[in-house]
């Protein structure tokens, strides 16, 4: 059966990849100049590519998609004899990111592979749809065929989380640290690798304390002396030295490159290189409330059913204090928080200024009415994570509130790499839901990518060709 599995892997993966280079080949055709981001980054790439180390100042992101692709592309002029003008070229710049994608359907197949080890009711095919569904996720695979740091930065990531899970923390964090060289904010899931092996120690600790009081550990969702009795557990864990150096040593890589960074954010001035104006960090609290209906539109197969709903009304009435208070504080950070970026307002090429133009602005009290919406997808993602221990839904929450929250622009692919995390830690659907989220995402890809290649405009005095996208 192993055997079997890895047939049917190896067919997923290539006939993906042979269909991603047909999308690449139209799209190549069609856009032949750098759009968008690709201003910036493929100059500055190209520059590399022929020696020179001028930096745009308009980059705000470190160069570790530069040298990886010329790590990558230039060897390609002593093995192949080709000239420096084709390896340079748009088109090779932007198929290392097509590389890319085929290294994330692997680490993805592998991290499935891992994380559902010990359910032995997973089948070969579950695993291998999986990997499949979220390889093919619409907003991931838009930026599979241009030159944008995303492809590569979840390659690192995914791959430092998949040593992580392996216990080869030194390789994991060196994977962390090009990661972060791609996306200064990758530094977050560097945090989450080490928090696996935290969540880990204090999940095992709780269970031998709360065996001698013959008590079960309680869900994310539980009552609030629940959490009062895992905060005074912390509590108790982390003031005892003999605990605190056993964590030590077990996350002393990772440890060291949250060094680093903290050294690099002191020597720069902050997070962000070159262009900080439009750059700044802000609470925009909301920004976690669109990841939740993001998170439930992308997952609807496995967040939302009558079923969910019901229990959902069941818990509203049984801790309806709880919800009063939490629907009270939504309201509030909804009024004093939402911040609105000019780029959103400004540029309508990007699926999220319609979002934004024809629900958030088109009636002021739109946003207050879809708090509702927004406790039913954060309760409905915690629900679906109960299989998670209580430390771990501590950890990964806290790492999305930080990856989110001081993001001012609101941009559906800043979402990307934490409804991954997410998704990678579902409890293995049916293959029923599987087919049907896979069936869900190719028909949202062939409508992006008709529209990108079809549906072209132009601005007012400006002859470029402007296309949507996300």
């Amino acid at each position: 059966m192993e055997e079997l599995e890895g047939y049917y892997f190896s067919a997923a993966l290539s006939c993906t990849f042979l269909v991603s280079c047909f999308v690449f080949s139209l799209i190549s055709r069609a856009l032949r100049e750098p759009y968008m981001d690709e201003i910036f980054h493929l100059p500055q790439a190209q520059r590399y590519c022929w020696g020179s180390f001028q930096w745009d100042p308009m980059i705000t992101t470190l160069p570790g998609l530069y040298l990886i692709s010329v790590g990558i592309l230039k060897p390609a002029t002593l093995i192949f004899g080709w000239s420096q003008h084709v390896v340079c070229s748009i088109g090779m710049l932007r198929f290392v990111n097509l590389l890319f994608s085929a290294g994330n359907f692997y680490l993805l197949y592998l991290l499935f592979c891992k994380l559902q080890q010990r359910n032995k009711a997973v089948s070969g095919i579950q695993r291998i749809l999986s990997a499949l569904t979220i390889a093919v996720f619409p907003t991931l695979y838009f930026f599979n065929f241009l030159y944008y740091t995303e492809t590569g930065s979840i390659f690192f990531v995914l791959f430092a989380y998949l040593m992580c899970l392996y216990g080869n923390h030194k390789t994991s964090a060196l994977l962390g640290f090009c990661g972060f060289m791609f996306r200064q904010t990758n530094i977050v899931w560097t945090v989450f690798c080490a928090g696996n092996i935290i969540s880990q120690k204090l999940t095992e600790a709780w269970r031998i304390e709360q065996q001698k009081k013959e008590e079960k550990l309680p869900s994310i969702k539980g009552p609030l002396s629940a959490c009062k009795k895992i905060l005074c557990f912390l509590l108790d864990y982390t003031t005892s030295f003999r605990n605190l150096n056993t964590l030590i040593v077990l996350t002393w890589p990772y440890i060291l490159l949250i060094l680093v960074f903290i050294a690099f954010v002191v020597l720069n001035g902050g997070i962000v290189v070159g262009d900080r104006s439009n750059h700044e960090a802000c609470m925009n609290f909301p920004q976690l409330f669109y990841f939740f209906s993001f998170t439930l539109f992308f997952s609807f197969p496995h967040l939302l059913s009558p079923g969910k709903i019901k229990t959902f009304l069941q818990s509203v009435r049984r801790h309806w204090g709880q919800y009063v208070i939490l629907t009270t504080v939504s309201l509030f950070l909804v009024w004093k928080f939402t911040y609105v970026h000019k780029y959103l307002l400004a540029d309508n090429r990007h699926y999220t200024f319609y979002v934004w133009k024809r629900i958030f602005q088109r009636y002021e009290f739109v946003k207050y009415l879809l708090v509702p919406c927004y406790l039913f997808a954060g309760w409905s993602i915690a629900d679906s994570l109960k299989s998670k221990s209580i430390f771990w839904n501590i950890m990964f929450f806290t790492c999305l509130f930080t990856v989110t929250v001081p993001q001012k622009l609101f941009e559906f692919r800043y979402f990307i790499l934490p409804y991954i995390i997410y998704r990678l830690n579902l409890p293995m659907p049916s293959v029923p839901k599987l087919l049907c989220e896979l069936s869900f995402y190719i028909l949202i890809n062939f409508i992006t990518f008709y529209i990108f290649l079809n549906k072209t405009f132009q601005w007012p005095n400006n002859d470029n060709i402007q296309r949507f996208m996300w």
